[in-house]
């Protein structure tokens, strides 16, 4: 195959799936991590595997550490055919608990990291073009109450997609979006707080947090990143296990001139909001 792909993240969890999975396919894969220990034993699983990798500490909320991990990148493989911006990080609190330092952490490595790695990326990205995924979340795309960092940084994400696929469509770089449920270090504590929860209540688990395996994800993308079709840009996926979901766009509901008519149009229309932890 010759690609050669870079995930952000990729020491542990759903990243480490993605690093094995296309090493399996065939690519060459540049693992991120910010510990080097964990990037070690991925690169090594990989190689052991018969797989081609190597590795590279940095912190994607650093622009000059993603610089300097691109550019090594590209010099060891040539050129990179795809970046998965997996990298995240989780502060969780309601907004008026929240601190500056919480609400920048996240912005910084899910929104902030995603571009700069995009930049950086696209001018080593082939003539016969590439693709750009990113990781984005219910949260971003429903609100998750308890995580206004979270949701910001992955409603943030969508816009990034929506805007760069039309950018690059003349390059031949399609530009797509996952929104993964699956159980990961991350979000183990997470539904473990919540089956406790439910457990004291004496009520049943919710079926929506009855996520998958990093493994269903990894298969998923697989599949993505084998399609030939060049319109498969701008696109939002769901995965949780077998079940893979496509996101549209907002799109307008309705429209009016008069505005006492609007709100009483608005009342009668509404569907009830329902708050929850996303993932």
């Amino acid at each position: 195959m010759n690609k050669t792909v870079l995930i952000t993240g990729s020491s542990r969890g759903i990243g480490r799936r993605l690093a094995l999975q296309l090493a399996k396919n065939g690519y060459r894969v540049a693992v991120n991590g910010t510990q080097q220990a964990s990037i070690d034993r991925v690169v090594a699983e990989i190689r052991q595997n018969g797989g081609e990798a190597s590795g590279y500490c940095a912190n994607v909320a650093d622009s000059a550490q993603v610089t300097a991990m691109i550019q090594a990148v590209a010099m060891t493989y040539g050129s990179i055919d795809v970046l998965i911006h997996n990298a995240g990080n989780l502060q969780d609190r309601k907004c008026e608990q929240m601190t500056d330092e919480e609400w920048k952490s996240v912005i910084d490595v899910h929104l902030n990291g995603a571009f700069y790695c995009i930049r950086r990326v696209l001018p080593y990205i082939p003539d016969r073009g590439g693709d750009i995924l990113l990781v984005t979340s219910t949260a971003g795309l429903n609100g998750s109450v308890g995580q206004v960092n979270y949701s910001a940084a992955k409603a943030g994400i969508l816009g990034i997609v929506w805007t760069l696929a039309e950018e690059q469509r003349h390059r031949h770089i399609r530009v797509n979006a996952i929104a993964p449920a699956a159980l990961t270090d991350m979000t183990r504590p997470v539904i473990e707080h919540l089956k406790e929860k439910y457990a004291r209540r004496n009520e049943p688990f919710p079926a929506y947090w009855d996520v998958g395996d990093p493994e269903d994800v990894a298969r998923f993308v697989n599949n993505l990143l084998e399609q030939p079709d060049e319109d498969l840009t701008g696109e939002i996926f769901g995965i949780n296990g077998s079940m893979a979901t496509q996101w549209q766009r907002p799109s307008r509901a309705w429209s009016m001139n008069d505005p006492a008519s609007f709100f009483k149009t608005w009342k009668s229309s509404r569907g009830e909001n329902k708050g929850g932890r996303s993932i």
